[in-house]
């Protein structure tokens, strides 16, 4: 999905993956194991520095996030890979559960963003 509508192709869209390690121990290496590990998949999309996205220390982004797009019976992200789509202004238009692919989902809320 990355290649076929990246700004490189022209679609302008830009996929931001943030680690966590709230989740059981998903993420526990440092940010250069993180970045090692996803070289292997020739991940070409931004990953950001590892963060918490629910509590006190949370990352202001996720309080934004949760606040614009709140989730299915509690607000908290409940897992890694949920996925929030945001349009060019800035605005969180979706939001989708880990376990939604992202094919075809969130590709259909994508292309009614181009």
């Amino acid at each position: 999905m990355y290649e076929k509508y990246s700004e490189e192709s022209a679609g302008g869209l830009r996929i931001l993956a943030f680690p966590c390690n709230q989740f059981g121990g998903q993420e526990p290496g440092s940010a250069q194991d993180i970045q090692d590990f996803v070289s292997k998949f020739n991940v070409k999309f931004d990953m950001f520095e590892k963060i918490d996205v629910n509590g006190k220390n949370e990352h202001p982004l996720f309080t934004y996030l949760k606040h614009e797009q709140s989730g299915f019976m509690i607000n908290a992200i409940k897992w890694n890979f949920s996925k929030f789509v945001i349009n060019k202004e800035g605005k969180a238009v979706a939001r989708f559960s880990p376990t939604d692919d992202p094919i075809p989902k969130v590709e259909e809320k994508v292309k009614e963003l181009f």
